[in-house]
């Protein structure tokens, strides 16, 4: 006996409701489709997917570009005129709109899942299309401004590679649940054959990536050389105003071993310490001499250098976001402090048995010290009564002129090989972390020059060069360093190529698992030795999950097919509409 029951059943389903409501707007049950998304429909998921994929880029560089926010305002404030935090409004813009992409690409690819229609409302299609056009620019806007910087994303991956190719592992593993779903439960075509391919191909890439890694971490620990020293570039710059002797002295106490400073000469040949070209940013040099702010610092003399404030601009810029940290002394320390001397900072690096890093500026050819600068230097070095060997200079000036700093160690900041760096007389180089490979620091240290890399001012990139050998580095962050007692994370290469493996193997057979799972039916009918199918099962299974009047025939089709096959009058077929699937059981047959 045959009983009809109807075959559509409309049920309450919050999950599906919640997801294409916010998807696309619609919440009431017979708005929703589980016809094949339209082409335009599919483009919008690839936008949707490209959006964050380049905002999942984004993300990363400035994440690992905290090494080096305060250089990015110092550009920006070198175009502009005004000091600003500029990275503030970056990171702001750039968490709202990840977050807002990947909810999206999220309830999207449980629409595919679900077997639903993508159906990207409009607003979000103008959100989705600004984001993606805000971060391109974005993205222009920095390789204009701070196109040295993208090759800290190089470095960055010697140190988080091995932790990218797990997450990477186990997100490739989770997709193979929609492929399968896709490829293997429909009928084949060359497009699901063209994406079977492709992820075959990205998961062939992923499991074989770790072969392209270079990880100074991945070492023997016995071969780890000793910690590098650190070297207070400007003092402490993130705690107190920089070039500063409250600055300097913060450095010292965080357990530096020498101290950078940038010199200029005064228009009366005395030494100080300014980094930047004017007095603008980190003077009182508009209230006090307001006709002459935009004037070269090296063309003011000493006594009206010395009446300027040199910290009040950074209690109100607060360029790193500490002064909420201070206490109330150090903040009335801070405010007043003036220009340091160069004499004032070689006399505490003397005091502390330190030693001293100089990036000296030549003046401008019309200065009356033009081309007495470096006896300037010297004086001042002879006048702070430290030994001319713990003096190290950093000139801007041709080879010609580097010679006549007698007495001083003469350092590089451009990478040159060692033939060249006997030839000029270079004892040592300080070179940008950017330019300091790996393979570059071991033919140094084999050929035992003294190399600082700078500015290094986050415990990932401090733990590389550690790995890597570097003697000594720059940073103006001494204080965070100071808590890296050991690298982040070292690994031996037989440990790491055991996870490498294990995890590559662990992947492939929960594909392989999730794969026999999506076409368990299939298997299941061929172990029963169906290995041939009516039209009808072929078409129902090819229609899944659709309902309309030509499912609903194709389903009494099977159902009258499989009774004259023999079905005995005790079993009953089942017929569920949600998945389009026949089930046996003992009882009357249902559909």
């Amino acid at each position: 006996m045959v009983k009809h029951q109807p075959l559509q059943v409309y049920e309450k389903q919050v999950f599906v409701s919640f997801v294409t409501g916010i998807y696309g707007c619609r919440w009431k049950r017979y708005q929703r489709s589980q016809d094949d998304s339209s082409r335009w429909e599919c483009t919008w998921f690839v936008i949707l997917c490209s959006s964050f994929l380049l905002l999942l880029f984004w993300a990363y560089f400035w994440l690992v570009a905290q090494n080096d926010f305060n250089e990015f305002n110092w550009l920006v404030y070198n175009r502009s005129g005004e000091w600003r935090d500029e990275t503030i409004p970056i990171l702001a813009s750039t968490t709202v709109g990840f977050s807002y992409i990947t909810f999206l690409l999220i309830l999207a690819l449980f629409h595919i899942s679900l077997g639903q229609q993508l159906n990207l409302y409009w607003v979000h299609k103008i959100g989705v299309l600004a984001t993606l056009l805000t971060t391109i620019s974005g993205v222009i806007s920095v390789d204009d401004i701070w196109g040295d910087e993208w090759d800290i994303l190089l470095l960055s991956l010697q140190s988080t590679a091995p932790f990218l190719h797990i997450g990477a592992l186990v997100t490739v593993t989770a997709i193979s649940w929609l492929v399968a779903g896709y490829v293997v439960r429909r009928e084949r075509s060359n497009f699901q054959v063209m994406m079977l391919l492709i992820y075959m191909v990205i998961l062939l890439a992923v499991y074989l990536a770790p072969l392209t890694f270079t990880c100074p971490c991945i070492m023997d620990r016995h071969t780890l050389r000793p910690r590098p020293d650190i070297i207070g570039r400007r003092g402490a710059p993130m705690l107190a105003p920089e070039n500063t002797m409250v600055s300097f002295n913060r450095a010292l106490q965080y357990g530096t071993s020498s101290l950078e400073a940038d010199v200029t000469i005064s228009v009366d040949g005395v030494p100080f310490l300014m980094r930047d070209r004017t007095l603008k940013r980190t003077t009182d040099v508009r209230k006090v001499f307001p006709v002459r702010q935009y004037d070269d610092a090296s063309f003011f003399n000493w006594t009206e250098i010395r009446s300027l404030n040199a910290g009040q601009w950074f209690l109100e810029s607060d360029p790193y976001w500490t002064v909420g940290t201070l206490t109330a002394r150090d903040r009335s320390r801070i405010g007043n402090q003036t220009v340091c001397s160069l004499v004032e900072m070689l006399r505490l690096a003397a005091r502390a048995n330190g030693s001293a890093l100089l990036n000296v500026r030549r003046p401008p050819p019309e200065h009356p010290r033009y081309r007495s600068w470096f006896m300037d230097t010297l004086w001042a070095v002879q006048k702070a009564g430290i030994t001319q060997k713990r003096v190290r200079t950093v000139t801007w000036t041709p080879d010609t002129d580097r010679g006549r700093v007698r007495g001083l160690p003469q350092t590089a900041n451009e990478k040159l090989s060692v033939e060249e760096m006997r030839q000029r007389g270079i004892t040592s180089l300080t070179l940008h972390y950017s330019k300091a490979s790996h393979k570059d620091l071991q033919e140094y240290l084999a050929n035992n020059v003294s190399v600082t890399v700078y500015p290094v001012n986050e415990g990932w990139l401090y733990s590389i060069l550690w790995c890597s050998g570097v003697p000594s580095v720059s940073s103006d962050a001494p204080q965070v360093l100071r808590k890296v007692p050991y690298p982040i994370w070292l690994m031996s290469r037989n440990a790491y190529d055991f996870i490498w493996i294990t995890s590559d193997l662990v992947s492939f057979a929960v594909i392989v698992g999730i794969f026999s799972f999506q076409n368990y039916h299939i298997i299941r009918w061929r172990m029963r030795g169906m290995q041939s199918y009516n039209p009808e099962q072929i078409m129902l299974s090819a229609v899944a999950r659709r309902s309309s009047r030509e499912v609903n025939i194709m389903k009494e089709k099977l159902i009258f097919s499989e009774l004259n096959n023999g079905l005995s009058s005790t079993e009953e077929l089942c017929l569920y509409p949600e998945n389009g699937y026949a089930t046996y059981s003992h009882g009357e047959l249902s559909h």
